[in-house]
């Protein structure tokens, strides 16, 4: 008995489901309302190609009519969608889409736990604005400092730009404290340290057989995919994926731009690095002497440990490279701070001004742009007065041009997120019928949240740093509680946007290749129309496909342009940083 119910029970759910996903043959479907509207001379709901109702006359109903009205299609045909082909699907989500998902799998990762790199992925999918703002604000970065130490003459300085931009992956530390950085940039004695971790941290993640294939399958996919649907545009002219293909195109230059500058985001291989150069740091003591640093405490002048300085964010500690927007504000102050230390010394050296305050002479031995080690001996109280700022400078918690750096590092990204997601919707959008439709909303909601998200992320990356930077000081704390609160609510905003985005963009290839968007509602583009004015284009064989034609062409030279310009702009920007 109990088997009978649950067999009865499983029919309705089944006859339920399939009415939910009944299929429908529009070719079927309008070819029997147009002969029942020629046997009876009335062609209320039947339009021409433009949309325009069709006369009551036998000539034009069987000549003309190529398409009905919504509320007619609906009527008549229903409400399910088309009935999806497995050959269809399958040729086109292994044209459009699959190679950008293993594309996917070139993109550099590096974090402590699997979960990391796994979000550091969804990010990536669900705002390119973000990931390309965290590839270009690093470069910019890195040039800022480069530029910063060129006109400096101290040793080391070239080893120091070398480390400070491999760290960049990582949540940089800097103190001075018991002299800890001004010895470790004045003193002789660590002249091997700063070689030796410049070259701990000189390894690459660049090209390889297995980046180059990808990206190369991937480019010759979407070329070879573009040129069979503009060559017969009215094939699968609803369910085809050239929108799709436009709206993934943005990953080839991430792709290749993080390939290009080799991020040291490998967590395991950093924190070694720098343990190994532990033994090698010393530190001056207040008797003249030196110490090593790690027979005083576990603090080091330069590290990458957390424990004792909390990060500003938690994003700070994971080192996958699009996570870089929650570190390029503190990196940059951090970097700063090692220059400022630098160039207090190069002054004093130019100056000719010994370490060590009891000599009045500087060593020199006629060699004329060399330091002698004699020079930069001294105490911790002189290491510390040869880096120190003058008084009348202010130490800012915003790095010297942050805010315009982050303002540059946004317009080329909002330009590939932009350029890519429009030529999507503007392939669909001038497909018949003409208007907005369910795929071209579908792209244009993808590229608001991914901007949406690169802004939420971007903004919580100031607050906390704001919080964390003024939280000695004597201000409000209920202005730093409210700025950390704010800041962590549009972390996790921002994040769970981007989770939804980027299941969203793929759900949408995959429901227009399953020609689920083939219904009467979408392919009438009613959403943008008006359900009153909107109609369905059935029979395309007689419709002038030129400008649907000239905008597939508009989008691909759009989206490639935008693309390559991308890829040329950041290659530039490299020159000055260390590859």
């Amino acid at each position: 008995m109990r088997d009978s119910k649950k067999i009865r029970l499983f029919l309705l759910l089944l006859a339920f489901l399939q009415g939910a996903y009944a299929s429908t043959n529009f070719i079927d479907c309008f070819n029997t309302f147009r002969d029942n509207a020629n046997m009876t001379l009335d062609a209320s709901g039947l339009v021409d190609v433009n949309g325009r109702s069709v006369a009551n006359v036998s000539s034009d109903i069987m000549n003309n009519a190529v398409g009905f009205m919504y509320e007619t299609c609906r009527s008549q045909c229903g409400q399910g969608s088309e009935k999806p082909t497995w050959a269809n699907i399958s040729q086109q989500f292994g044209a459009w889409l699959l190679p950008y998902l293993a594309l996917i799998s070139q993109l550099p990762f590096g974090a402590r736990h699997r979960v990391d790199n796994l979000m550091s992925a969804i990010l990536t999918v669900g705002s390119p604005v973000l990931a390309g703002y965290s590839m270009i604000i690093t470069i910019l970065n890195a040039r800022w400092i480069s530029r910063r130490f060129e006109n400096l003459s101290f040793p080391n300085g070239e080893d120091a730009v070398r480390i400070l931009i491999s760290l960049q992956q990582n949540p940089l530390r800097i103190t001075n404290d018991d002299s800890l950085l001004s010895s470790l940039v004045v003193l002789p004695d660590n002249d091997d340290w700063w070689p030796t971790v410049a070259d701990f941290l000189d390894y690459t993640h660049t090209w390889s057989i297995a980046s180059v294939t990808s990206i190369a399958w991937v480019i010759i996919a979407y070329l070879l995919t573009v040129a069979g649907s503009l060559s017969d545009v009215q094939a699968n002219i609803n369910s085809n994926g050239q929108g799709t293909g436009s709206v993934w195109l943005w990953l080839i230059p991430i792709v290749i731009g993080w390939l290009q500058l080799s991020p040291k985001c490998d967590y395991t291989r950093v924190k070694k690095a720098m343990d190994n150069a532990d033994a090698m740091a010393f530190v001056a003591t207040s008797d003249g002497g030196v110490v090593k640093a790690a027979d005083l405490s576990e603090r080091r002048a330069v590290s990458i440990d957390t424990s004792v300085e909390k990060p500003s964010s938690p994003d700070e500690n994971l080192t996958p490279p699009v996570f870089n927007y929650a570190r390029a504000i503190p990196w940059s102050r951090s970097a700063e701070d090692v220059l400022d230390a630098f160039r207090m010394a190069s002054n004093n050296a130019r100056e000719h001004r010994p370490v060590r305050m009891g000599d009045v002479v500087w060593r020199n031995a006629n060699r004329r742009n060399i330091i002698e080690p004699c020079n930069r001996s001294g105490n911790s109280s002189e290491v510390d007065a040869y880096c120190r700022l003058p008084r009348y400078a202010v130490r800012s918690p915003w790095a010297s041009g942050m805010f315009f750096r982050m303002f540059v590092a946004s317009l080329f990204p909002l330009a590939l997120q932009w350029a890519t997601t429009g030529s999507a919707a503007l392939v669909v959008y001038l497909t018949p019928t003409v208007g907005l439709g369910c795929r071209s909303l579908a792209y244009l909601i993808y590229g608001a949240l991914a901007t949406i998200v690169w802004a939420m992320l971007v903004m919580s990356s100031i607050l906390s740093h704001y919080a964390s930077s003024y939280s000695d000081r004597r201000m409000s704390s209920i202005m730093m509680r409210l700025a950390k609160g704010l800041s962590n609510l549009l972390r996790w905003g921002g994040k769970f946007l981007a989770i939804v985005n980027a299941i969203g963009i793929i759900a949408t290839g995959m429901l227009q290749f399953t020609s689920i968007y083939d219904n009467c509602y979408c392919n009438s583009s009613a959403l943008g129309i008006g359900v009153n004015d909107a109609y369905y284009i059935v029979m395309t064989g007689s419709l002038d496909l030129g400008q649907t034609k000239a905008a597939w062409f508009g989008a691909l030279a759009l989206s490639c342009s935008v693309s390559l310009g991308f890829i040329f702009f950041m290659s530039l920007l490299t020159d000055l940083v260390p590859i």
